[in-house]
């Protein structure tokens, strides 16, 4: 897990844990506690969220996931740093805090229908079909990098690391910003939890930058 104090229209805690390691969810429950979020936003859409607290938050049963066969292999590689739960147990952990607490949480990612738009903006035909071979080529065969934090960038890498992915991730990011600032418009302190790829980036524009490499959407 890695997090930073970030000055945007508030102050900012960004968190990045990554993403499924149950032993990240301890860390960052210490970090909120100590800094005392008056609200906090997290990168899931609102379909996403709504179906965590139906399901995982307030259920007494929790229902089954299928996994498809590449989050099956990410799952996979990632076990051998600890237990890996699914769905995220951040998440899961997050939305039971802050209901605990009286704390509001607000989605930050934008809708399913947006996303998927953004999604065709910006990857075309070539990079779609580069993106499924890069996606069934790591599931095959992992990255095996020392630490977890290594291992949730370098999947990312090999998966989405062409031009128009970079496009969307900064267009879907951008997103998250914009609801974050909206969220911190009136209050002095918030916390945004995002998954520990999507760190650099969205730290760089919720600092008003944007790295060069990216270009503009």
């Amino acid at each position: 897990m890695i997090s930073e104090r970030i000055r945007s229209v508030s102050d900012v805690l960004l968190l990045a844990p990554v993403r499924g390691l149950a032993a990240e969810v301890p860390p960052v429950l210490r970090e909120l506690e100590s800094y005392a979020p008056e609200a906090m936003g997290l990168g899931l859409s609102e379909g996403e969220m709504r179906g965590l607290n139906e399901y995982f938050v307030t259920s007494e049963a929790e229902p089954v996931v299928p996994l498809t066969t590449n989050e099956t292999s990410e799952v996979r590689g990632l076990c051998r740093f600890g237990e890996v739960r699914v769905p995220n147990p951040t998440f899961v952990e997050l939305l039971a805090w802050a209901q605990g607490r009286g704390v509001p949480v607000a989605a930050l990612d934008p809708s399913d229908d947006r996303t998927a738009s953004l999604f065709t903006e910006h990857i075309g035909y070539v990079e779609l079909v580069r993106r499924t071979v890069k996606e069934r080529a790591v599931s095959r065969k992992p990255p095996t990098p020392s630490t977890p934090d290594e291992y949730a960038l370098a999947w990312d890498r090999q998966v989405a690391g062409g031009r128009g992915s970079r496009g969307f991730a900064l267009a879907r990011d951008r997103d998250l910003v914009r609801g974050a600032q909206r969220l911190g418009t009136g209050r002095s302190r918030i916390a945004v939890v995002v998954d520990r790829e999507r760190f650099d980036l969205v730290r760089e524009l919720l600092s008003g930058r944007v790295p060069d490499a990216m270009g503009d959407d």
